[in-house]
């Protein structure tokens, strides 16, 4: 069970990170894959019901470590080299193919692993009765735990995806030998041998990382293949033109030279004496280098990733080899954050990120962000960034997007201005703004190859200055850390360009959802309740930690492991407790305490674990009703002591404290389940699945950008409530 665990999550972050460069998508794609996953793998859990009495479990359980260990290389290698045999050369996939491809990628992997979790407990609750199923969820728990380390502090910064997967697999494999050599077999350890040989050999002879990359990128040179703490980097070379990827997304590409002038020339233009320039992200397409055109002593770029500015200066020296570029690998947000601290300012900030369609970028976008950026511009210096690509058509979705970007940022600045270039600029300052921009440059002789008069003049047009004034007319609502409107209207939009329809697969997949949900009862429904809340709040702490302390993909892998830990130690510290041990009122409270002052030294009735389980849910509700407001509290508070360890520190025990109470839950649900067959252990994992399953779809796809992090934490609290009194009723 341990190696299947550890081979789950490490399969789970590394088929996320692939769909999300195969799929050029935003959290969009990643909450497909993490809700299919549970999904398959509640199915999987069902099945193992269903096949567990017809066949001898211990083999079969073998046989599916084999094939678990198995399934991951190849389909990674399969996402590769099929994404552009199934899907258009270079077109974006829309949500329903994208669904559907991670659907069919998923599919054998998790049912195998579902059922083999379920056949896992089946085989332990044969030789422990009730406490082997716990045994078998703590097992679990604990090789998820050691996968998330190994995956993220270790093999992902040495192992391409595919080398990586082959870790697991050979612990998957010597975990079927030893269980079949325990049994006196000789076929599962042969087989298990064999196939690990074949596994490394294949690895070190046909080199398929190098393989599906170029298959992936047919017609290109694949100059660069290499890895960092957030994501897999590519650098291509097509016509001469030199391509910066990253997780399939493009960063950065030579030539572009409407996006870079533009980039630079609309705010330097406002203040052309500008002595210190702070960059955020962009420098090594050249923006850095177009700034030093102006008389500027220092040009500070910030890139988080450290390895582009590397590859940078490999294959574009010219865009950052003079002295006045300073480089600093950090996270624009906090970097940020220092110099207010530090009190250091600069005339001129320009952010040229990618626009916020994700929420990781919509964290640049913000309310916050923008009052935190005036803290270190000068008297009367500029903010500048874009959003949004306008054609001489205003529809109704760039209109919405550009009127929360207006809002988000007149809260901090007196002026605000809006210039229609290819993107649609927005510089903010306290001081003067003008849209003299062709008389500043041609004052300073500022030599430029497309934005000049000529050109300005054909984008300030009246008519296209008339399309944005009528866009910003009405007044948008502002785009903040806890409510990221403007992420929802990029989701939007996004969506807006494929032929998305509701038919009878979209149907029959709500019919048989409600169908299921209908029939849930008693412990089963609690378990779908907590599920639901730990996966989607565990999604609001990873917002709020890359939020507060910068990218959360670096450090995705610690979070995830200490809510395994949570699991982990809630669901033993119930499993060790005496069968029906039930929380006890604090003598010293009027209320009851999440920690019991002593548990119950005789076995209790059956009443006392489903009061128990009641409990945790009622205190999830709690947890999920409170957690907006620490936020707030917690963000106030970094900004005041600047201290990110703190900030670090109590996301951390948030996290665990979530976890241990959804953890406890699964240990209480089973003993008052307990029916001695795999139809009883199956119904729990696959509510607790299924729950899960929907809680990370909706929250990171929906619930989140829709009705912002307030809501969403309501409506978790507002569900496990529901639970709490349903399974109240019904487990009298």
């Amino acid at each position: 069970m341990g190696a299947l665990g550890c081979s789950c999550v490490m399969a789970q972050l590394t088929l996320m990170r692939e769909s999300l460069s195969a799929f050029s998508g935003n959290e969009m794609v990643l909450g497909v894959v993490l809700g299919l996953w549970l999904l398959l793998m509640g199915v999987g859990a069902a099945l193992g019901r269903l096949f567990a009495p017809r066949t001898e479990a211990c083999p079969a359980f073998e046989w599916l470590l084999i094939l678990t260990a198995l399934l991951p290389p190849l389909q990674i290698f399969a996402l590769r080299s099929l994404r552009n045999v199934v899907f258009l050369r270079g077109a974006a996939v829309g949500l329903t193919e994208t669904i559907a491809a991670v659907l069919v990628l998923l599919l054998p992997y998790c049912l195998a692993a579902g059922c083999a979790l379920t056949l896992g407990c089946v085989l332990l609750m044969r030789e422990e009765g009730a406490k082997g199923i716990g045994h078998g969820y703590i097992a679990d728990s604990v090789g998820s735990i050691v996968g998330g380390i190994l995956f993220s502090l270790l093999l992902v910064r040495w192992f391409d995806h595919i080398a990586l997967m082959v870790c697991p697999a050979i612990l998957c494999l010597l975990a079927a030998g030893v269980l079949g050599a325990g049994r006196k077999s000789r076929a599962t350890p042969a087989l298990a041998a064999s196939m690990g040989i074949a596994l490394l050999a294949g690895l070190w002879l046909a080199h398929p990382d190098a393989l599906s990359t170029a298959l992936q990128f047919p017609g290109q040179r694949i100059l660069e293949r290499t890895r960092s703490p957030y994501g897999r980097l590519l650098v291509t070379q097509s016509g001469g033109q030199f391509n910066f990827l990253e997780n399939g997304v493009a960063l950065a590409c030579s030539g572009d030279v409407r996006r870079i002038e533009e980039t630079v020339h609309y705010p330097m233009g406002q203040r052309p004496d500008a002595a210190r320039v702070l960059l955020i992200s962009g420098g090594i397409s050249g923006t850095a280098n177009e700034i030093l055109k102006y008389p500027v002593q220092r040009v500070d770029y910030v890139e988080l990733d450290p390895l582009l500015p590397e590859l940078g200066k490999k294959y574009l020296p010219a865009n950052l080899a003079n002295s006045r570029i300073h480089i600093i690998n950090a996270d624009g947000r906090m970097f940020i954050r220092r110099c207010a601290a530090r009190a250091e300012k600069y005339d001129v900030v320009i952010l040229d990120a990618p626009p916020p369609a994700t929420a990781q970028l919509n964290r640049f976008y913000t309310a916050e962000f923008f009052a935190e950026t005036k803290r270190v511009l000068a008297p009367n210096g500029v903010v500048s960034f874009a959003v949004g690509e306008y054609e001489n058509y205003m529809g109704p979705g760039l209109a919405r997007i550009l009127a929360t970007a207006q809002r988000s940022l007149s809260m901090s600045f007196h002026n605000t201005l809006a210039i229609p270039g290819g993107r649609v600029f927005f510089l903010g300052s306290d001081g003067p703004l003008s849209l003299e921009i062709a008389s500043s440059l041609e004052k300073r002789r500022i030599a430029t190859a497309l934005v000049n008069r000529h050109y300005l003049d054909a984008m300030l047009m009246p008519d296209r200055m008339a399309d944005i004034a009528r866009a910003l007319t009405p007044e948008g609502a502002p785009n903040t850390d806890l409510d990221p409107v403007l992420y929802f209207y990029y989701l939007r939009h996004w969506l807006s360009q494929f032929d998305a329809r509701f038919g009878p697969f979209q149907g029959g997949l709500i019919f048989l959802l409600v169908f299921y949900l209908v029939r849930l009862r008693g412990a089963s429904l609690v378990l779908f309740a907590s599920g639901f809340a730990g996966s989607a709040l565990e999604i609001v702490l990873l917002l709020a930690f890359q939020v507060l302390c910068g990218s959360v993909y670096y450090q995705l892998g610690v979070i995830v492991t200490v809510f395994m830990l949570g699991l982990a130690v809630g669901a033993q510290a119930c499993l060790r407790a005496p069968r029906g041990w039930v929380l006890r009122p604090s003598a010293t409270s009027n209320g009851s305490s999440l920690f019991p002052n002593r548990i119950a030294t005789n076995p209790a009735p059956l009443g006392s674990d489903a009061t128990t389980l009641v409990i945790l849910s009622l205190a999830i509700a709690v947890f999920a009703a409170l957690l907006p407001f620490f936020l707030c509290a917690l963000g106030r508070l970094e900004v005041a002591l600047s201290s990110v360890l703190l900030v670090k520190t109590v996301v951390a025990l948030l996290t665990f404290a979530l976890a241990v109470m959804a953890g406890a839950q699964f240990p209480l649900a089973n003993r008052i389940d307990f029916d001695n067959s795999a139809s009883g252990v199956s119904r729990l994992y696959t509510a607790d699945f299924v729950g899960a399953c929907l809680g990370a779809l909706l929250a990171s796809t929906l619930l989140a950008p829709l009705i912002g992090i307030r809501g969403l934490c309501a409506v978790c609290a507002v569900l496990n409530i529901l639970a709490a009194l349903s399974a109240r009723r019904s487990l009298k």
